[in-house]
């Protein structure tokens, strides 16, 4: 009983605390100085689910359900885009699926499959933020392909955050998408091989990468304590800072963002220099 009690008095002190040390930390950063594109590796939802069995979203999922934590997560993404919104960034990358992720079981994948559809479906319907997908969009089911395009074309003309949903996303897959679609496009050019090799520049692969159009990634968030990109932006986080964070995505909280823009905003970017 006395172990309860004391976290329970934690706790409370947490929530006093909090909000004031939240308006310290928002007082001290420069938003001029935001990064324009913030990549997420929203880590944590199955070992989240594990650690929290007597919490059970609206949604009734099951107790210790992995589904269970993940649309804990994806709860989380529409609070933490508002962060952003507020931080004026332009856009976000969020890895909510990777190529590997793929092969886990029907039992577990399907469910993910819908909480992710469901998520995207939300997200266009806000009309607050632009959608993109980004991904082997081929490995997906039909229908999760098609309502991806519906949430593009429906987000098109919105005026907000770009938000890319890494969905069946794998970094080393992307950059051997964007070299076959630079060779096809030099073929259709009319290039022979040894022309369309010497024309092969790092400019030239970065205009077929999914994210072809938009900034590089300034900084690059990841949750739940690991400190591995696990092959996110392989390309574009060539010159990311890098922010680990120990909270599981679902415990995700405003300061933990905010303490990232601080981290963010102290370094001195040198480029590879």
């Amino acid at each position: 009983m006395f172990r309860t009690l004391t976290s329970g008095l934690r706790g409370l002190i947490k929530s006093l605390l909090y909000p004031l040390y939240e308006k310290r930390l928002v007082k001290s950063l420069d938003f001029t100085q935001t990064p324009h594109h913030v990549g997420v590796i929203l880590d944590g939802n199955r070992r989240w689910a594990k650690a929290n069995p007597d919490q059970v979203s609206p949604g009734g999922i099951g107790i210790n359900s992995s589904a269970r934590g993940h649309k804990a997560g994806a709860e989380k993404i529409v609070e933490f885009l508002g962060w952003c919104q507020e931080a004026q960034v332009q856009v976000a990358t969020l890895w909510l699926l990777s190529t590997e992720n793929l092969n886990r079981s029907t039992e577990e994948l399907q469910p993910l499959l819908e909480i992710i559809g469901s998520t995207v479906k939300t997200l266009a319907q806000s009309e607050r933020w632009r959608i993109k997908s980004v991904g082997a969009l081929d490995l997906l089911p039909t229908w999760l392909h098609e309502l991806l395009n519906d949430a593009e074309v429906a987000t098109k003309s919105v005026e907000g955050i770009e938000v890319n949903v890494a969905i069946g996303y794998g970094g080393r897959r992307e950059i051997v998408d964007a070299v076959k679609s630079y060779l096809t496009s030099a073929r259709d050019k009319g290039l022979d091989i040894k022309s369309a090799s010497a024309q092969l520049s790092a400019d030239e692969i970065a205009n077929f990468l999914y994210t072809a159009g938009q900034p590089d990634p300034e900084l690059v968030i990841r949750t739940s304590g690991e400190q591995r990109l696990s092959g996110f932006l392989l390309w574009q986080s060539a010159h990311s800072e890098f922010y680990f964070c120990e909270a599981y995505w679902p415990d995700f909280r405003r300061v933990d963002f905010l303490r990232a823009l601080r981290s963010y905003s102290m370094r001195h970017r040198r480029f590879g220099a």
